[in-house]
């Protein structure tokens, strides 16, 4: 069975219906039904998870014992529950413990042979690079949770660089003890180029615009869509078109200008940063920072204001469980968040919506053509943004079953003008409606429109620590 093919007893209809989408079938309302239903005769399901060197994270869910009337159930939840947290924390070797069939049918799934072989590839070869695997244990033999958040970014001294590399603009911003003094934003299309020299060249362009309007460069720090290791780009859709033999000039390319430049450089998925700035702007720690742009970005600031080092690519992980929802366009998967909270979700309802987008312009402008219409009251416009927040509103109680959130920062170009209201709007008439106790521990936050469009290059110039001033 494929994880995609709910059983219908576990998809509940949510209470708040998306305006332009009526088969809509939240992960949130299904795991929540099933944990509920598992919870009076319920057996353990552990997870462990290792990623990098050596980091194990750890889950528990309950699942339905062997012989019971709905174990069927336990194949396509635990298989959606797992591919959620391989996005939100990454792994190249997963250990399961409790069913040792149920994982013995995830490896295969998960298998180069199995409908999950993009993830199978991704994480392993592309990311973490070595074999990914699926591995059966007793509980005993379950590796403890070896996770190490470490401390990044808040620090403002000096002279320094902050860019933010999403897919349809580059942003840059010089900085002075905390202080912007110059912001700039570039329209750029980085994931139709195949040659890397155009990336370093559109990044460096960047940078030296903003350090023109500095006395000097004492650091520069870097907020980009993609999973990054060590300030090496593993994968990222900013180079999607660079050709396998040329990603050695991808993988080395912060390092190169790092080297070029002479300062401390330091790179951070864009999800982080967002999170990061929300934690820096709100004072607070326990944050969740959620990038609607040209793909859904996330990140997480921990109760201790650390990083870290999960994946938090939710763009992958699914919040619609309904067997024929959309399929997010790169790993082939059905109902993952790319296709719900970001502007390929304002295209793929813009038909449904009555919009019609002009052909042959850059994603950038064909967005900024339907917030033209919502900003006249253009009723299907209008429709599809609260489409979208009722989407925040379920996708986001589900995020709360894996992340421990007191803040959500809501950013990004989908975000702009009334966009960024009626996403709101959405999300707490679904709380109001499902998840009351979400309103009472959880605050949304949407910057102003300064701060959404240029904060996160803002965010990313307080990454590198200049060790000689602030060891």
């Amino acid at each position: 069975m494929n994880g995609s093919e709910m059983i219908p007893s576990t998809l509940p209809t949510p209470v708040i219906q998306p305006p332009l989408d009526g088969n809509f079938r939240p992960a949130a309302l299904a795991y929540r039904a099933y944990q509920d239903a598992a919870r009076t005769s319920g057996t353990s399901l552990q997870l462990a998870l290792e990623r990098g060197q050596g980091e194990v994270s750890r889950f528990e869910m309950l699942i339905f014992p062997e012989g019971h009337p709905r174990a069927a159930e336990n194949y396509p939840l635990v298989e959606r529950t797992l591919k959620f947290l391989l996005w939100q924390r990454g792994a190249h070797t997963v250990w399961i413990s409790g069913n040792d069939a149920l994982a013995a049918q995830l490896a295969r799934e998960y298998g180069p042979r199995g409908s999950r072989r993009f993830d199978w590839d991704f994480l392993g070869r592309q990311v973490y690079e070595r074999p990914f695997r699926i591995l059966p244990c007793a509980p005993q033999d379950l590796p403890p949770s070896r996770e190490s958040p470490r401390h990044l970014g808040r620090h403002l001294k000096g002279c320094r660089i902050g860019f933010d590399l999403g897919a349809s603009d580059r942003k840059v911003s010089a900085v002075i003890d905390g202080t912007p003094v110059y912001s700039e934003e570039v329209i750029w299309e980085p994931r139709k180029q195949a040659d890397p020299t155009y990336h370093y060249r559109e990044i460096m362009a960047a940078i030296q615009s903003a350090a023109a309007h500095l006395p000097r460069v004492d650091a520069i720090g870097g907020s980009a869509a993609g999973i990054y290791i060590e300030n090496r780009p593993m994968v990222a859709s900013l180079f999607r078109s660079v050709p396998e033999e040329r990603f050695d000039e991808v993988h080395n390319l912060f390092l190169r200008i790092q080297q070029e430049m002479g300062v401390p450089l330091e790179i951070l998925n864009d999800g982080d940063v967002t999170a990061l700035a929300g934690s820096m702007a709100i004072g607070e720690n326990s944050v969740l920072g959620i990038a609607l742009g040209s793909s859904e970005a996330a990140g997480y600031v921990n109760p201790q204001g650390l990083i870290t080092g999960w994946l938090n690519e939710l763009a992958f992980a699914p919040v619609d469980y309904a067997p024929h929802a959309p399929i997010e366009e790169w790993s082939g998967d059905r109902g993952c968040g790319a296709s719900y909270l970001s502007q390929q979700c304002v295209f793929r309802l813009a038909p449904a919506a009555g919009v019609s987008i002009p052909e042959g312009l850059p994603d950038a402008e064909k967005l900024a053509h339907v917030q033209s219409l919502l900003a006249t009251g253009h009723e299907g416009a209008v429709n599809i943004w609260r489409s979208m927040g009722v989407y925040l509103g379920y996708a986001l109680a589900h995020y709360a079953h894996f992340y421990e959130i007191r803040h959500v920062l809501i950013l990004g170009r989908c975000t702009s003008g009334e966009g960024g209201n009626l996403l709101l709007e959405g999300c707490k008439q679904v709380w109001e409606a499902e998840f009351p106790a979400l309103l009472e521990r959880v605050t949304l936050h949407l910057p102003d429109e300064k701060i959404r469009r240029v904060g996160q290059s803002v965010a990313a110039a307080s990454l590198p620590e200049i060790r000689s001033e602030e060891s």
